[in-house]
């Protein structure tokens, strides 16, 4: 037992400070500037603090002057982090499926968002590339294919292959290349089934789908998990979204056949 146990809020204060500020500083500047850049939405900053871009991008392994293919960028909220990241002398190539005319009316223009954000100037290193995804090719080959929440979609496309999809990720990558994908975990057992239901998809059926393409799995992390995410509601649902349980699986193209 202390003997001064008004001291000891004052101490945990302390302790959790110092954990903060070690944190901080791990996080190598390029990425933290990437982060702070003023030119970020205000609503993107606050999804900072369930989304930790940081300790994602790091893992990733991001680094100034790559080349990255990012699949379906969405609102390009990892986009315009990136930009910054990789630098004027890296790039970012925002992947879209384009329209197709067998399409019906009202179909939404994936690329619409991301054209946008391309044509602002501060992100003059970011290039939407729209193209069917069955016939996937980056303009060059990169470093990096990124894909945030949004793997499990790709089950639902029309007439789309996952094997033949996967191979043509690891056909754009040079070799060494990184495939990174971040999704929704969906419950032990349920494989690829609540693609188009939850938005869910079990990591070891992402992992068994990627390392069928030739890929070598590097690792994990559990920096976005959420022990109290029960997998049973769908990632929109008011009561979760932005707080699901997500896994980050990182895979290697071999350097050498």
């Amino acid at each position: 037992m202390t003997r001064h146990p008004k001291l000891l809020p004052a101490l945990l204060a302390g302790f959790a400070m110092a954990a903060l500020q070690a944190r901080a500083a791990a996080v190598p500047e390029y990425l933290a500037a990437a982060i702070a850049d003023p030119s970020r939405p205000a609503a993107d900053k606050v999804r900072d603090v369930d989304r930790k871009p940081a300790e994602t991008l790091e893992f990733a392994g991001i680094a100034p002057g790559e080349q990255v293919a990012e699949l379906l960028p969405g609102g390009g909220y990892f986009t315009r982090i990136m930009s910054k990241a990789v630098g004027s002398s890296g790039h970012i190539y925002a992947l879209v499926p384009a329209l197709s005319p067998d399409d019906p009316p009202g179909t939404p223009d994936f690329s619409a968002r991301v054209r946008t954000l391309a044509a602002e100037p501060t992100y003059s290193n970011v290039t939407v590339v729209s193209e069917p995804f069955a016939q996937l090719k980056t303009p060059v080959p990169v470093d990096m294919v990124w894909t945030s929440q949004n793997y499990h979609d790709l089950h639902n496309f029309p007439g789309l292959d996952l094997g033949v999809f996967n191979q043509m990720v690891f056909e754009a990558l040079k070799p060494g290349g990184i495939y990174l994908i971040l999704d929704h975990v969906a419950a032990s057992g349920a494989g690829a089934s609540e693609t188009s239901t939850l938005h869910r998809i079990e990591p070891d059926t992402v992992k068994r789908e990627v390392l069928a393409a030739g890929f070598v799995f590097v690792g994990s992390s559990n920096v976005l998990r959420q022990p109290s995410d029960s997998h049973t509601a769908k990632v929109f649902d008011p009561a979760i979204r932005g707080r699901t349980d997500q896994f980050i699986l990182k895979f290697r193209k071999p350097a050498h056949p």
